[in-house]
This record gives C-alpha cells, sequence and structure tokens, in this order.
C-alpha cells in the first residue's frame, strides 16, 4: 500500500521550519480563525490563495472549483459563502480567475469531456452572453478574454445571491471583487468590478437582457 511517507516527512520539515520562526505561531493559530477575506477562486494547484497575496493561514477563507464558478444551485459554494459572512463576518470576497484556465478552455471546446461539460455548462453560457465580443478573437486572446469575463459574471451571481443582498439589507460591511491572476508572471490585475452595497451593484449592473 502507498503511504505517500514523503509528504508527511515534508509536513514534520515544514513544522520544524515555523516553529524554529515563529514559536507560538500552531498556538495562535489554534484558538480562533478571524479571516477578513473569502477567496474563490479555481481548483489549479499553481493558484495558491495565501501564496499569491502573501498572506499566512488563518487569514483567508478559501473555497475552490473548476473554473471558479459560483451558481445558485452549488450548496457547497453557497454554504460556503453563508458561513464566511454570516459567521465569520468577512469583510471582502474575492472571485480570482487565472490566465489560460483549463476550464474555461474545455468550454470554449466542442469536445466531449464527460461529467465536467455539465459543469462547464456554466462557462458555455457566459461565453454565449458575450459572443459579440468574443467572435473576431482567437486562441489565447479568445481564452483569455473569456476568463475574465467569467470572473465578471462570478461577481454579479455573488451579487445577485439571497447572502449578500441580506447582509447589504443589514449595512453589513462586506465588499465583492473580481481578479484575473497570470501563471506565466505571478501578478495580479483587478478586474474592476468591485461593489461594496447593493446601490453600487445596481446602479453598475442594469438588468441584463441574457437568458
Amino acid at each position: 500500500m502507498t503511504t505517500l511517507k514523503h509528504l508527511f516527512d515534508r509536513n514534520l520539515e515544514w513544522v520544524a521550519e515555523v516553529n524554529e520562526r515563529d514559536p507560538e505561531f500552531f498556538t495562535r493559530l489554534s484558538k480562533q480563525q478571524s479571516p477578513e477575506y473569502l477567496w474563490i477562486g479555481c481548483s489549479d494547484s499553481r493558484v495558491p490563495a495565501n501564496q499569491i497575496v502573501k498572506l499566512p493561514p488563518g487569514e483567508v477563507f478559501v473555497h475552490r472549483n473548476i473554473a471558479n464558478v459560483v451558481v445558485h444551485t452549488d450548496l457547497n459554494c453557497l454554504s460556503v459563502i453563508q458561513f464566511a459572512v454570516d459567521v465569520l463576518k468577512i469583510k471582502h470576497i474575492v472571485v480570482c480567475g487565472h490566465y489560460g484556465c483549463a476550464g474555461v478552455k474545455a468550454a470554449l471546446s466542442t469536445s466531449k469531456h464527460g461529467l465536467i461539460d455539465n459543469w462547464l455548462r456554466h462557462v458555455k453560457d457566459v461565453s454565449r452572453f458575450h459572443a459579440d465580443e468574443l467572435l473576431n478573437l482567437k486562441g489565447d486572446e479568445k481564452l483569455d478574454a473569456l476568463c475574465e469575463f467569467n470572473v465578471k459574471e462570478q461577481v454579479t451571481n455573488i451579487c445577485n445571491s439571497t447572502i449578500v443582498q441580506n447582509a447589504w439589507s443589514k449595512n453589513a460591511e462586506l465588499s465583492i471583487h473580481g481578479w484575473i491572476y497570470s501563471v506565466n508572471n505571478g501578478t495580479l490585475k483587478d478586474l474592476n468590478c468591485s461593489y461594496s452595497s447593493l446601490a453600487s451593484f445596481e446602479n453598475n449592473n442594469p438588468p441584463s437582457l441574457n437568458t
């Protein structure tokens, strides 16, 4: 039986390194979880939330799935958002996609991928909503544009959720942000779709004609 002993060895090395730098680190960490940020990102192993923004464990509450999708039928994601907002009282929700996303690329393809095609249907819908903007783009340019549109769509979905709408109705200090990450150079880009109240969201998002 394979036990992955080398990963347990690496864990002990990490613990020793952390304790050497900060002997009280794990004691402090064990006593509370009070992050200000919920990070909703892609499952891609090259996009680790804490490392990208240089924050230690305990500072970022994280939910990840293929292509950083937020839909109103996903009780897993919605439960994470509600726990973050209502229990942890986080102040910022960040949807962070990344350029070259394999999930978004698969959604652009006409190939069949099995069960995942049902999940990627949501990204295909984003492609349909932005068909005119994507029409004359090709290759990586088209892929990266859809990665950005996908982040913005998920920000909209979060803002339209009952969780966030209820929080805003109670004047909670809560902002929603859309970012994208470049695996090629390690930098983040703000997609300028941040909202901190129902009014700011509605003023910048007239009712959609998409069905």
